[in-house]
């Protein structure tokens, strides 16, 4: 194998082969969008095939597929493909293959000892599901950015153990991934639309989403934040991606649509002009927001408004791979999904229990300012706007004044203070008990996540 490991996955790695040995057989590792899962991928089946193991890399979309066998071609890994429209060859131990194909051929394959899961939040689904019960003696590892269910249930059910990767804002620091500009005018409309299985329902969706003036906003907004940049769109349905790419034609502007019925040698002539630029503009529906790697990408439009936090992220993060001479990602949020679910370098808590979201929190919104003059979207403390200067105003309330002496609250000896106390709690069970005082409402889930995060900054990926 001719690559060299970053740090950060060595890490996950030693991390991974020692819940192992102590016995493990179903981890899952969460590392972000971008970070290099399929090179984690390929050394740990490289390694596992220098021992005469059986292991399976299971992926869900054809482009997956070809993505990974180039990779690992490319490393000089053996392996073989079980999948529609390929050459079947089991003799390898390594086997690519994919999940829908797989199911349909249990008993034509040879029991694998390692099954290695890409985009493994969709493991709860009947084909994967289906692989995973039929190999209960395996060991089953699972990547993902997003470790939970796009509905936001964790992921318990089927991995014992959690391994969390290096932070998105220490990535982008470190060159690893791009930086970006965020820009978020909205203009969906979703108010009065219903959720079903933790998201809208898409035909209510489309209604307020496909329309000329939604489209028209959008096409503005790239021609004035990210003129001639390679973008892709994320639509709601076949027929508002079609109507997206037509309008941005009439506009002007190169743009072609792809989606899962696409012909595929269709689909693999209008990926590849995408990258060569002749085309500018991708539009597609559920076929990129999940490991589809191509740096080509510049630019994220978002015009699906979703509720999943996951999805959500997975769709940015097709934008921050870096790339030669890309200084930027440039995100354009006409879906108000930034407003939502934060920033994509904000700080996020991941545990196998998921998200237990509390009565409200369908139309929650998170901690993050739009500029009102450009749109940009910045943390919620700041003062001015970063990319045009527009200084924002406080905005003060009236009140009604009782007569008493009132202390200044000392925010900074408050801060100073919980960060010592944090600081003297140094086992799990101390910080459990502090998690409790403070009324946190998982003290348990705070606790084993803090000591991770202590310990991955002690390996200086933090």
């Amino acid at each position: 194998m001719s690559f060299q490991l970053r740090q950060y996955q060595t890490d996950i790695i030693d991390q991974t082969r020692t819940l192992m040995m102590q016995g493990h057989r179903s981890i899952l590792i969460q590392s972000p969008t971008g970070s290099g899962k399929t090179a984690l991928t390929a050394s740990m089946l490289g390694t596992a095939a220098s021992k005469g193991m059986d292991s399976w890399f299971l992926v869900h979309r054809r482009e997956l597929i070809k993505q990974s066998v180039k990779a690992f071609s490319n490393v000089g890994i053996r392996h073989g493909v079980i999948a529609n429209g390929f050459q079947e060859d089991l003799r390898h131990c390594i086997q690519i293959g994919s999940v829908q194909t797989l199911a349909n051929r249990i008993n034509r394959t040879r029991r694998p000892k390692l099954v290695v899961w890409d985009e493994a939040h969709h493991i709860a689904a009947g084909s994967w599901s289906k692989i995973f019960a039929a190999y209960p003696d395996a060991f089953h590892i699972g990547l993902t950015a997003t470790p939970e269910r796009l509905d936001g249930k964790g992921l318990k059910k089927f991995f014992n153990r959690l391994i969390l990767g290096p932070k998105v804002e220490w990535l982008i620091e470190n060159g690893f991934l791009s930086k970006y500009r965020l820009f978020a005018p909205g203009g969906i409309d979703i108010s009065g639309l219903h959720i079903r299985m933790g998201d809208y329902v898409k035909s209510e969706l489309n209604s307020v989403a496909d329309r000329p003036s939604i489209t028209g906003d959008a096409i503005k907004h790239y021609l004035k934040h990210a003129r001639g940049r390679r973008a892709v769109v994320f639509c709601v349905s076949v027929e508002h991606s079609k109507h997206v790419a037509a309008q941005f034609n009439e506009a002007g502007i190169t743009a072609s649509h792809v989606d899962g019925t696409t012909d595929s040698q269709e689909r693999d002539k209008a990926i590849q002009k995408f990258e060569t630029g002749e085309t500018l503009i991708l539009c597609n529906v559920e076929l990129f927001g999940e490991g589809f790697d191509l740096p080509a990408i510049e630019v994220a439009i978002l015009l699906r408004p979703t509720q999943s936090l996951g999805l959500h992220l997975q769709q940015i993060g097709r934008s921050l791979r870096p790339s030669p001479g890309k200084e930027f990602a440039i995100i354009l949020d006409h879906a108000g999904n930034t407003q939502r679910h934060g920033l994509p370098d904000q700080e996020r808590e991941w545990s196998l229990e998921g998200r237990v979201k509390k009565k409200g929190d369908a139309e929650a919104t998170v901690n993050v300012k739009i500029c009102p003059k450009c749109f940009a979207a910045t943390f919620a403390g700041a003062t001015a706007c970063k990319y045009c200067g527009f200084v924002y105003q406080i905005q003060s309330r009236e009140v009604d004044f009782k007569e008493g002496d009132l202390e200044e609250v000392d925010v900074e000896a408050i801060k100073r203070r919980k960060k010592q106390e944090q600081g003297q709690a140094q086992t799990y069970e101390e910080l459990v008990a502090l998690g409790r005082e403070r009324r946190y409402d998982y003290p348990e889930k705070w606790a084993s996540n803090l000591i991770k995060f202590r310990q991955a900054k002690r390996l200086g990926y933090r």
